[in-house]
């Protein structure tokens, strides 16, 4: 099964802390060596960005930044047995922010991605 882990947060003023960028890679490492981890990337910015809508049958689109305080930082893609594989992959990605970096808030989203298994086969 794979999942999406969307993190949103709010980054504290000045760089990440020494160690953070290094500790994050290594898990990084650890999900692919696994077999769990089959991309991520890192999000610009909402400024960058646009959003796309439909609402009483009319298309509209609005160019960021948008009013969110947590911006959109970052995904990954797993592809685990269970979702609370991923969750655990998750969990670990913001332990080591709230460990190393006082003050920094943020949020994953764990999101199943279909897969045919999710379907009926045809009749």
């Amino acid at each position: 099964m794979r999942y999406i882990v969307i993190l949103r947060g709010v980054r504290p003023a000045g760089p990440p802390p020494d160690g953070l960028m290094e500790a994050v890679m290594q898990l990084g490492a650890d999900a692919t060596a696994a077999g769990a981890l089959l991309d991520n990337g890192g999000l610009a910015p909402s400024a960058a960005g646009a959003r796309v809508s439909v609402a009483g049958g009319e298309l509209s689109v609005m160019d960021g930044p948008f009013a969110e305080a947590k911006e959109y930082i970052s995904y990954a893609i797993y592809d685990v047995h269970a979702k609370q594989e991923a969750v655990e992959w998750a969990s670990r990605f913001m332990r080591l922010h709230a460990d190393r970096w006082p003050g920094w808030e943020g949020e994953s989203e764990v999101v199943k991605i279909f897969g045919p298994e999710d379907f009926a086969p045809p009749a």
